[in-house]
């Protein structure tokens, strides 16, 4: 998030920066920035507290500073910045470089004159619905648990080819010790003491284990494998999720508004037909209950229009709980509630593209490959180990006078007995790719379906947007018609209000058609894995 502080002097405009200067914040400085460039001779950009720039950023700034937009800031990070994007050139403040005397007579004058400053503590954040998806799938708190417990995995992965590697540590050892030796032989001997020692022993070396065969391990380290390709599909269902989640809120914030805008559209033609009412009574050519009707459809467009409005900020606001945004930010959407035709496609090609692309598909295969393994590697705990091991020390009674000592040994381990707990081992890991594979079956249908319900729903939607907007132009015809009729004496104003109403459900069913066509386009989109490349791409 970047917050922009605008303060305004004489000819000179400051905007300072706090937060992160990437992503559409990028877009929205720039706005700013030419909003005031149009209006002040000398603008100042001054990082105040930017504790990030990513190379569009960079490049903003190039550009700003090659306009003759001062670029100042503080710190060793903020100077290195200014740095690469002046080319060398830095400044400490949007003071420039100018005398004392002209900050003592520039502090005087701002006594003198009162703060003639002001701050625009909330600059609205202009979105599309591809900044929108772009800004959730960096910060929304769903993907980044994903990203997280996907990177968990791959350690995993790290501790699972760990027990492939040679393995060694360095010891360090000083010991004294006295032994009894009645209690050690059980009796004691003649001629021989009760105890020898006590005596010191030095020890310092290191120690080496190397598992040279080990199948068992090799399987369970392609498992693994497996694990963290998995990790990374569930991340990206994760992020596909999220992605349809902003773009439904998104289109419900635009149907909200585009229900603001007809009502309000529908309250500027109640109070032009209650004018004209009005007129009519007072002229003697109307009646009272004329100017009564459409007093009270007047009234009934403005409740309308007010809980539109309210319709529209919760929804705003849901969006930027989804984009994990400051709650006193405030959001402005850029795109517009439209018509997009998309290509001819089957439902054929469709499955074909989720059964490819889904991520809850790839994410079960690499389960399954990695039950595989495991199962495998459970049944090779059969097959014999072979393991290196050995140590090399310096010993001696003290440190002064030890001499090398080592030990290097190879071992190999075969299974006899192990009281069938390979065997459970096996048929448990069995189980496991069964229970996979039935899931994966499961996952399969309910994809198709999900592709299926989506397309035809896509399909009625697109009839729907087509029927409305003949519905539309229709009562906007019969709306006309009925007020040449109110306005000529010929009837009443009964007809107008009829075709009030007929106006009113035929907005709404035109926003409703729109709404529900992109909302079908986004499930549809889900439902073949294409979200984040449509939206966010």
């Amino acid at each position: 998030m970047l917050k922009i502080t605008i303060k305004h002097e004489g000819t000179r405009s400051t905007l300072e920066l706090e937060g992160r200067l990437s992503g559409p914040w990028v877009a929205e400085l720039e706005r700013t920035w030419e909003t005031e460039h149009g209006h002040f001779e000398q603008v100042c950009v001054e990082l105040r507290s930017v504790s990030f720039v990513d190379s569009d950023g960079k490049a903003l700034l190039k550009k700003l500073h090659a306009s003759g937009t001062t670029i100042s800031g503080h710190g060793c990070l903020t100077r290195a910045i200014i740095s690469d994007v002046t080319g060398g050139v830095t400044t400490s403040g949007c003071w420039g470089s100018g005398s004392k005397t002209k900050l003592v007579a520039a502090i005087i004058g701002l006594f003198v004159s009162g703060w003639a400053v002001h701050a625009q503590a909330n600059v609205p954040l202009r979105l599309t619905m591809h900044d929108a998806v772009s800004l959730a799938l960096k910060q929304n708190p769903q993907t980044v648990i994903a990203a997280l417990q996907s990177k968990s995995v791959s350690q995993d992965q790290i501790l699972a080819r760990a027990a492939l590697m040679p393995q060694a540590d360095l010891a360090v050892a000083e010991t004294r010790q006295r032994e009894n030796l009645e209690a050690l032989f059980g009796q004691p001997f003649p001629g021989l003491p009760q105890h020898i020692g006590p005596f010191e022993v030095f020890a310092a070396g290191p120690q080496i284990s190397v598992p040279v065969i080990n199948v068992s391990n090799w399987r369970t380290y392609q498992a693994s494998r497996e694990d963290t390709t998995a990790a990374k599909h569930q991340e990206q269902a994760s992020r596909e999720e999220v992605a349809l989640a902003v773009a439904s809120q998104y289109l419900l914030a635009l149907r909200a508004g585009a229900d603001v805008t007809a009502s309000q559209s529908r309250v500027d033609l109640a109070q032009a037909l209650f004018d004209q009412a009005n007129d009519r009574q007072k002229s003697g050519a109307g009646t009272g209950i004329d100017t009564l009707r459409a007093q009270v459809e007047l009234q009934n467009e403005k409740q309308r229009l007010l809980a539109s409005q309210t319709s529209r900020d919760v929804a705003v606001f849901g969006l930027i709980r989804i984009l994990s945004l400051d709650p006193q930010q405030s959001v402005e959407l850029a795109d517009e509630m439209n018509f997009f035709e998309t290509p001819q496609i089957t439902v054929e090609d469709s499955l074909a593209r989720a059964y490819q692309e889904r991520p809850e598909l790839k994410q079960l295969q690499s389960n399954l490959h990695a039950a595989e393994l495991r199962k495998r590697a459970a049944y090779d705990e059969h097959l014999p180990t072979l393991a290196a091991n050995g140590f090399w020390d310096y010993e001696g009674t003290r440190p002064n006078n030890g001499i090398p000592a080592y030990q290097y040994q190879a071992a190999v381990n075969v299974p006899i007995f192990t009281g069938g707990r390979i065997h459970a081992e096996t048929v448990k890991a069995d189980l496991e790719v069964q229970r996979i594979q039935q899931l994966q079956r499961d996952t399969r249908d309910e994809v198709a379906l999900e592709v299926k319900s989506a397309f035809a729903q896509l399909e009625s939607a697109r009839s729907q947007v087509e029927v409305a907007n003949q519905g539309l132009k229709l009562a906007q015809e019969v709306l006309t018609q009925a007020r040449d009729r109110f306005a000529a004496g010929v009837a009443d104003n009964i007809e107008v209000v009829q075709a009030q109403d007929a106006l009113a459900r035929a907005n709404d069913n035109q926003i409703e058609a729109l709404y529900q066509y992109n909302q079908q386009r986004a499930q549809l989109a889900r439902a073949t894995g294409q979200m984040e490349t449509m939206y966010a791409k």
